[in-house]
């Protein structure tokens, strides 16, 4: 059926709900996703369910309408999965069996479990407007599901022959009345957390005291999951191989023989005869078909708690980047190298890094979760190329080797068989620090690496480093394991970080071979940031340090980019170390700077305030921006954050600089004009706490140029940018800092100072020439205008305040929530001044980025 192009989007809604779904509940409101439809009650059973059964209804599309034919029908599916991911809808409701998207023309359908990978996503920015199409979280998302939406998506037109559609709903989305519903790889994740709520207060367990021992409440729920249905009514877990197991009224654990042969176990019971339980498997199906219980299996890390994972480890390993891996280690080792070689993975989880290799007599995979042992036997059950003599439970951080089976502990103690052996790992990348940490608001994890026998032994050694799990396997495989092959994912910190120089001084293997990807590819993986898989010989050491490393480069989709080189960060030679010759305690405070590492992933952490917080002055990541040093100091503000952070160039390291910079006169404008119209500018007529002893000295313009009815405070910035531009100020070449308040005003410099009496600068050999005059460039002079328009309008507002900074004008026009700004405005003018500004800005920083290299400021 034609629908008109110019019916309002509500309508559309009505219309296409009533003629292609009548047999559907479409009256369900789910947050802000425009249409749900679910399977229609018409039969009166809904009594089965809660009083909140309008959760547990089996929703069959979620999708976003558009008025009209012009919206691209693959940015409608990302907004979308925007509106889903940042309401985390999918907790609170059972996700759909599609998600779509449609206008008054067409409407394109997608499976939901094609896409429900990105949900789970710890790195990316949920709180963000999904309707804001141009920003960069929508194409950073658009990216990531560029491929399914492509391929995937099935697009039909309403037309006069719409057979197809019909057809495709009727067969897909089925016909209207109660049903269980059923569990499959869609929602099995959601379902476990009703579960949690509904059934595990059920089992008589002290689960504090279980968490312990590595018990957890997943395994409780694969057993009920994976079971049937016996004659005699009970139920019975049907893969006999689960670390607990489903037995009538009770269930069985840690089952194992005696001296004797006879088979012993642990067992727990229900406390409520099992009235939750079949209250909660009276609404839902178990999952009918046997490809969903291998998977389900297979992906028990997605039902691990967020702490156990970062202690232990939970990293499954997407295929692409298995095979990938194994066509390097290929490539380095020989064709025949699996017939030649030797594997153990000591961190094997559920076992998804062996898949595809072929030579199961050579294979050995360890692991610490007897749970995860129990998995990979039932995956060798169901076809997995593995001998079950070959699967062991090992903590490697922990256990002797005098516990490992007796062929491989043969092969770690002869040193010509140990030249054969390669440790094949996904290590955890958990590390004892945490954010809280780093900001001064909590304590470090200590039991996520230095509770351990390797911290013991070697931690000291190692420095920083001993705070990360994966450095902890690779020193005690290198120090134990001498001779032997590495090869294992990792992040680049044992390259890139400056707290890894010890590390690096004592693991000195030679890397044979280096690609990278996004982290963001890996489920439970936090941060945007790059993992590399290293191949590295222990037996040769390298005789020097290497100064830069080249990696190949694959996206998300395993696409090959342009290769990168990674640098390792010269000792004391870094911005930070810079950054501390700008330090001035003797003058007059304007402003602090709040700054964080000298890596581009803390780029966030750097901003200019008047009310930094206590903690922050307390752990000294403030530097007071003062008369002598503040423009230095917009230098090192502007080459932080003129250059945009992406998941490969996270943790390149700003470094000290050359000298060429302080004679460049142009981009030293450049970085202050940057600077003053730059979000992280965060300077306010009136701070947080009410007072402002040093007052808002960042005002580029004067009263006439702007139309304030008021005089300002301080002509600081506009006096310094006239007197910078004619020349009467610079900086010295012996790298001391302008005076920017001397006697005589702001262009008053001493000659000990770079700058002679009457607007000489001096030179090389102490004679004085005359200083000459620069505009600024094209690109700062673009953002100095569009600033100016931006002010002129504030100005001519009732209510403008004289004093007003550029933070203090956006949130006049943007208002504040909850202490922060929000995102958009309703005055059309501003908005358009804003983003016009804005779009200058990155043009200025793309001037400004190729001099931050040329200077030395990155490599």
């Amino acid at each position: 059926m034609k629908f008109s192009l110019k019916i309002r989007e509500e309508e559309l809604k009505n219309k296409v709900a009533a003629e292609y779904f009548a047999e559907f509940d479409a009256t369900k409101i789910i947050g802000n996703i425009d249409f749900c439809i679910a399977r229609s009650d018409k039969s009166g059973q809904r009594s089965l369910l809660s009083e909140n059964a309008g959760e547990d209804v089996q929703s069959v599309l979620w999708a976003e309408s558009k008025k009209g034919n012009k919206a691209s029908i693959h940015e409608s599916l990302v907004q979308l999965i925007l509106t889903i991911g940042k309401a985390r809808a999918f907790d609170s409701y059972l996700p759909p069996h599609y998600l779509g998207a449609f206008d008054a023309e067409k409407i394109a359908f997608i499976p939901y479990n094609s896409v429900m990978d990105v949900f789970y996503q710890n790195d990316f920015n949920w709180n963000v407007t999904p309707s804001d199409h141009g920003s960069k979280e929508f194409q950073q998302l658009f990216d990531m599901v560029r491929t399914e939406l492509e391929e995937g998506a099935l697009l039909f037109y309403f037309d006069g022959d719409d057979s197809e559609l019909r057809a495709f709903i009727r067969r897909n989305l089925g016909k209207g009345g109660f049903e269980k519903i059923q569990v499959n790889k869609n929602n099995f994740v959601t379902v476990y957390g009703k579960w949690e709520e509904a059934v595990k207060p059920s089992i008589a367990i002290d689960w504090a005291a279980v968490k312990k021992m590595g018990i957890i409440s997943a395994d409780f729920f694969l057993a009920d999951l994976l079971s049937e249905q016996t004659e005699s009514g009970a139920y019975r877990t049907i893969i006999e191989r689960l670390f607990v197991l489903l037995n009538e009224t009770r269930y069985e654990l840690d089952r194992k023989l005696d001296a004797a042969g006879f088979e012993e176990f642990k067992t727990v019971h229900f406390n409520d005869r099992l009235k939750a339980y079949k209250t909660f498997w009276a609404k839902y199906q178990r999952p009918p078909k046997e490809e969903y219980w291998s998977y389900i299996v297979e992906r028990r890390d997605l039902l691990v708690p967020q702490d156990i994972r970062e202690r232990k480890g939970s990293f499954f390993t997407p295929q692409k980047w298995v095979e990938l891996s194994q066509k390097y280690l290929a490539d380095v080792l020989g064709e025949n190298w699996q017939d030649e070689y030797y594997v153990w993975d000591c961190s094997a989880g559920t076992g998804n890094l062996l898949n595809g290799l072929t030579n199961k007599r050579n294979i050995w995979a360890s692991t610490l979760d007897k749970a995860d042992v129990e998995v990979i036997r039932e995956r060798i059950a169901n076809g997995a190329n593995l001998f079950e003599d070959h699967v062991f439970q090992f903590d490697f951080l922990n256990d002797s080797f005098e516990k490992l089976p007796p062929e491989l502990k043969r092969i770690i103690d002869s040193e010509d068989e140990r030249k054969k052996l390669v440790i094949y790992i996904n290590p955890p990348y958990a590390e004892a620090a945490t954010t809280r940490t780093k900001t001064g608001t909590g304590g470090a994890k200590a039991e996520v690496a230095r509770n351990n026998n390797v911290f013991e032994k070697y931690g000291e050694a190692m420095g920083g480093a001993a705070n990360e799990i994966f450095a902890e396997f690779l020193i005690r495989i290198n120090a134990e394991i001498q001779c032997c092959k590495v090869a294992h994912f990792a992040t680049l910190k044992a390259l890139c970080a400056p707290n890894f120089a010890k590390f690096r001084a004592l693991f000195g293997a030679v890397l044979k071979s280096l690609f990278v990807v996004p982290a963001n590819t890996f489920d439970n993986v936090n941060g945007k940031f790059p993992i590399g898989f290293f191949i590295l010989d222990t037996a040769q050491k390298r005789e020097e340090r290497p100064l830069s490393i080249e990696a190949d480069v694959y996206d998300r989709h395993a696409n090959p980019l342009p290769t990168k080189i990674f640098y390792e960060p010269p000792e004391k030679r870094l911005l930070m170390d810079w950054l501390k010759t700008l330090h001035d305690k003797e003058n007059e405070r304007i402003a602090y700077l709040r700054m964080l590492g000298s890596d581009m992933q803390n780029n966030g952490g750097v901003f200019i305030t008047l009310q930094p917080s206590e903690s922050d002055i307390k752990q000294r990541k403030t530097c007071d921006i003062t008369r002598k040093n503040f423009l230095n100091i917009f230098v090192y503000f502007a080459v932080r954050l003129c250059i945009e952070p992406t998941w490969l160039n996270d943790r390149d390291q700003f470094l000290f600089p050359n000298d060429g910079w302080k004679t460049d006169r142009t981009f030293q404008s450049d970085c202050l004009i940057f600077t003053l119209f730059h979000g992280q500018n965060r300077i306010t007529e009136t701070p947080l706490g009410g007072s402002n002893p040093c007052g808002n000295h960042f005002i580029p313009f004067t009263e006439e140029q702007v139309g304030s009815k008021k005089s300002f405070s301080s002509h600081f910035m506009s006096d310094f940018l006239r007197d910078f531009l004619a020349g009467k100020i610079t900086v010295s070449p012996a790298d001391k800092q302008c005076d920017l308040f001397a006697d005589g005003g702001v262009a008053g410099v001493s000659p000990a100072e770079g700058v002679g009496a009457n607007g000489k600068a001096i030179g090389a050999e102490g004679e004085t020439s005359p200083a000459k005059e620069i505009s600024l460039s094209p690109a700062a002079q673009a953002v100095y205008d569009a600033g100016l328009e931006l002010w002129r309008y504030y100005h001519s507002k009732q209510g403008a305040k004289a004093n007003a900074s550029f933070y203090d004008i956006r949130a006049f026009f943007q208002g504040t929530r909850g202490g922060r700004m929000n995102s958009d405005s309703d005055d059309s003018r501003y908005t358009a001044l804003i983003a016009d500004l804005r779009q200058k800005q990155k043009r200025l920083a793309a001037a400004i980025a190729p001099k931050v290299y040329e200077y030395g400021f990155l490599r």
